[in-house]
């Protein structure tokens, strides 16, 4: 019976899930002085936001790189020394994860972990 009622708890919060777009305090509340853990294009990445602006991106067996980051509109948005261009993301929240969403990528979920941890412990 408990798991009958628990089954239906779980399905019936799923039906209410919607996606969230979050604000452009939002995203920069989540991000600033924290770290994103992620996938991306099939890599393990982390990358930290750090409120002077700047950025490190990390991926496991590959050099850092170091970059801006902004909140413009309702986008997260980076620039890297390479990028001759500010790019953006959507930053969306569904059924309790984050995901980056463009128009040219589909939804890549992340985690957020507090402060800097660029580097697994």
């Amino acid at each position: 019976m408990i798991r009958f009622a628990l089954t239906l708890a779980v399905l019936a919060g799923a039906a209410d899930a919607q996606s969230v777009k979050l604000s452009a305090d939002e995203i920069a509340t989540l991000l600033t002085g924290n770290t994103a853990v992620g996938t991306w294009e099939g890599n393990a990445y982390r990358q930290y936001f750090d409120a002077d602006g700047s950025t490190i991106y990390a991926q496991e067996g590959a050099r850092s790189a170091r970059g801006s980051w902004r909140v413009e509109g309702e986008e997260y948005q980076s620039i890297w020394a390479s990028d001759t261009e500010w790019e953006g993301w959507l930053v969306m929240e569904y059924a309790g994860q984050w995901f980056w969403v463009s128009k040219i990528t589909p939804p890549t979920p992340f985690d957020v972990v507090e402060g800097q941890e660029l580097v697994v412990q």
